[in-house]
């Protein structure tokens, strides 16, 4: 087991024991890493577990940094896991002339298929049904041929023109007199939360102190410049200061929040003294079984406001997204009945077969984080992202998109280590693979072998590797010890017992929803939303979290008032109503802006 290699000013942290080739997010590295966080003097702290945060603190300690990452709940708990799950250069953003968030996204799209993380990223087709003869299919495929174009050698399989009946083909659920053919284009698709995980792990590995439920309750201040923060540990109530030559604010919707908290009001513009204004724009996916839709391809249907996918999810599909402005209860925003009313009525245009809201298995929220000023329409803001430096030692980056998460991080390290006073290396996050990249072909193409050494499918090995590249290897270790973690969970058979120890155990899971929401997805693919399955995965996490009978019961209460209230929230007709039925379900915990 490789233990915590952490930078000279930081000392190791001591890994929890166990089949692993490290790092490991659990107990004791939570214990250790919070007793550093107060003991020494970080060159960087990142405030933030989303994917930008995330990927923040990897480019700094891959820099050499010593860094620190604290989050306010658990990581990917906010846009991070509640995104299309679309690794892609944005089709919408040709219309608006962006060219060169385009360029920029599809490269990015290119280096994580190929090199970073091709385990957790793959492409997937899309056809985008064509409803005029002439002059549609010869814009709309200029615009992909763009697409392709721009992607250089980054590209993807290039996309085809289809003839009506090589449509119906592929997609025999659309209904003939809805289209006149389609175009066949390629982009890929990632599981935010756990890529985001993955992200956090692999700046863990090479020695970022990341910890969990500590937000920041103030700033650490000499004079005007901006020292570190105060941070507290929601678990024990402990108040810890955090000291820190440069302090990055990577919170997304959280910005205007954490800024004012820093004494920085925001502004609608990014020039480098100011803050920044961040607006938040919700998006509403609901999630069906495959078998309801008839497709062997993914779907992107143009509307009024935007665009509508049709991804597909290993046995379901999501189908979304809205795009209207929220400004409610930022860590639980809801959909309402005209959330899903409107997407139901933009899809069954197409289908021959319409989906009803009985089809509905999950609905999942997520809050864009856009640059602009507050009552725009969020449609029109730009997805592109700033990065501000509103006091000395402080800097802000907000906006974007998941897809140029790393660009982000890049330009956001870079603005905070111009004032380091020291010579620091250029960044290098795009030859640094994410945990479970490296030999991950080597280890999938072996396996068959794997399955039957472990006394599993060769579908559960796969399985396996999709979620954990060749880490999946640890996984499979920890079954050879104990057979039974093997097994389904009882009520969400589309996972095995011992990825709930493991979430625990390694990937930095604290409560029950930690594991039911982001690190599987059992929340939104399980009619039930996994509350058959949650006592089980309560008591494999017992033993890992040092859990008694009575927390053990209370993390599944907790969990059920969760799934109950979300429930409830999306038969509300409007944002004010389904917020306040969704904002009943929060424990102190889960209760931070």
């Amino acid at each position: 087991m490789s233990e915590y290699s952490g930078p000279t000013s930081v000392p190791s942290l001591e890994p929890t024991p166990g089949p692993s080739r490290g790092p490991v997010l659990g107990p004791r590295y939570r214990a250790a890493a919070l007793r550093t966080l107060g003991e020494h003097e970080f060159d960087v702290l990142v405030v933030g577990g989303g994917v930008v945060g995330a990927g923040a603190a990897l480019d700094a300690v891959s820099r050499g940094l010593s860094v620190a990452l604290v989050e306010a709940r658990d990581l990917a708990a906010g846009t991070s896991s509640r995104s299309s799950k679309l690794i892609h250069g944005g089709l919408r953003y040709l219309e608006q002339l962006d060219f060169r968030l385009v360029r920029e996204a599809l490269k990015e799209r290119g280096l994580l298929v190929t090199r970073l993380a091709p385990h957790l990223v793959r492409p997937v087709s899309f056809l985008y049904p064509l409803t005029h003869r002439v002059w549609e299919r010869f814009y709309v495929g200029a615009g992909i041929t763009l697409y392709d174009t721009l992607a250089g050698s980054w590209g993807l399989r290039r996309h085809r023109q289809l003839s009506l009946r090589r449509t119906l083909e592929k997609a025999p659920a659309l209904r003939k007199d809805a289209l006149v053919g389609a175009i066949q284009y390629y982009d890929a698709q990632v599981d935010d939360a756990r890529f985001t995980m993955m992200v956090a792990r692999t700046a863990a590995q090479y020695g970022a102190c990341v910890t969990t439920r500590t937000p920041v309750i103030g700033f650490l201040r000499e004079g005007a410049r901006v020292t570190g923060a105060r941070v507290r540990d929601l678990e024990s109530g402990a108040e810890i200061e955090v000291r820190a030559r440069e302090v990055i604010n990577a919170t997304g919707v959280w910005t205007d929040e954490l800024q004012r908290l820093a004494g920085v009001e925001g502004t609608a513009t990014a020039r480098p003294t100011e803050g920044v204004s961040v607006r938040a724009s919700k998006g509403v996916h609901v999630v069906v079984p495959r078998d309801r839709i008839r497709l062997d391809t993914g779907l992107i249907l143009k509307t009024e406001k935007s665009v509508l996918f049709v991804i597909p999810w290993g046995a379901h599909w999501i189908v979304g997204t809205t795009d209207t402005a929220w400004d409610l209860d930022k860590a639980e925003p809801s959909a309402t009945n005209a959330d899903i009313d409107y997407i139901l009525d933009h899809v069954n245009a197409v289908l021959k077969d319409p989906l009803t809201a009985d089809d509905i298995e999950g609905v999942y929220v997520g809050l864009r984080p856009l640059i602009g000023q507050s009552g725009a329409n969020t449609v029109k803001l730009s997805r592109e992202h700033a990065v501000t430096r509103p006091l000395p030692g402080l800097t802000v980056v907000a906006g974007g998109k998941y897809t140029t998460y790393r660009i982000m991080a890049e330009d956001a390290v870079d603005a905070a280590v111009r004032h380091l006073g020291e010579a620091v290396p250029a960044s290098i996050t795009q030859r640094v693979p994410i945990i479970g990249a490296a030999g991950f072909e080597a280890v999938r193409n072996n396996k068959r072998r794997l399955a039957e050494r472990a006394g599993l499918s060769v579908g559960r090995v796969e399985h396996l590797l999709h979620r954990y590249g060749s880490r999946a290897e640890e996984l499979l270790e920890v079954i050879g010890m104990a057979p039974g973690l093997g097994d389904p969970i009882p009520g969400a058979e589309g996972y095995l017992k011992v990825e709930a120890v493991y979430a625990a155990s390694h990937e930095g899971a604290l409560h029950l929803e930690d594991v039911m929401v982001r690190r599987t997805r059992i929340f939104i693919e399980e009619r039930d939303h996994g509350l058959q399955a949650s006592a089980e995965i309560a008591e494999l996490l017992a033993p890992i979290l040092g859990w008694d009978v009575d927390r053990t019961k209370r993390e599944i209460d907790d969990y059920r008032q969760y799934v109950q209230a979300d429930t409830a929230s999306r038969r509300e007709p409007d944002d004010a109503a389904a917020n306040a039925v969704r904002l009943r379900a929060l424990t102190p915990s889960e209760a931070v802006s």
